[in-house]
């Protein structure tokens, strides 16, 4: 589903890198430096049958989580129909991000090394388009409209709310890592998944960026 940032990564961080994903992530390494992502979430060779599966979303920067801070537990969208549990995402072996497996499909990863939604800074969840098992969570998320509502409820039984500002369809080779995962002033969401053509490989070039402040 998406992809690499600053190499969707691995320079910038403690050997962190940028998930792609089927979410992807971000941070400073080169995009096209994010290497593929396996059926087990992890780096690896994807099914060229079912190459969505990589979601290439760059290699974040320095991890922005506080500790003290709330986790995210669920999200949806109500005008594309996403409802979905959040499962934690960190940082693969080789410093890419971690994106949701395959037979996770339907459910969007929170990457725990940006910010948690609602607190200041940036929130990325990455989710796939699909998976060689079928359609999957961020299947529709190309149909989202600025203004659209995005509700994440964490642990502690709040819900906030996130309203859609942008979306961005980007090369993997050439993802914003920094505008992604970099630093930011407000309370700030960024969706990702895989999206365009695929190339001889079987593999999407392009991830597709939603961006979103808290209401």
């Amino acid at each position: 589903m998406s992809r690499t940032p600053p190499p969707f990564w691995r320079a910038a961080l403690p050997a962190l890198v940028c998930l792609a994903l089927t979410g992807c992530s971000s941070a400073a390494v080169d995009a096209s430096s994010a290497a593929p992502h396996g059926t087990n979430g992890s780096a690896g060779a994807p099914d060229p049958l079912h190459s969505s599966e990589d979601t290439g979303a760059g290699t974040p920067g320095k991890p922005g989580k506080q500790e003290s801070a709330a986790s995210p537990t669920h999200v949806s969208i109500p005008s594309i129909g996403v409802a979905s549990a959040l499962m934690r995402l960190g940082l693969n072996a080789d410093g890419t991000v971690e994106v949701p497996p395959a037979d996770k499909g339907m459910t969007v990863g929170w990457y725990t090394g940006g910010a948690a939604p609602g607190e200041r800074g940036a929130a990325v969840l990455i989710g796939h388009n699909d998976t060689r098992f079928g359609k999957a969570v961020f299947h529709d998320l190309k149909k989202i409209d600025k203004g659209a509502d995005i509700a994440i409820r964490n642990d502690r039984g709040a819900e906030i709310h996130f309203r859609v500002t942008g979306t961005e369809t980007v090369s993997k080779k050439a993802f914003p890592t920094e505008k992604v995962y970099g630093s930011a002033d407000g309370r700030v969401l960024r969706l990702i998944t895989c999206d365009g053509a695929f190339d001889a490989q079987g593999h999407p070039v392009d991830n597709l960026i939603v961006y979103a402040t808290r209401s």
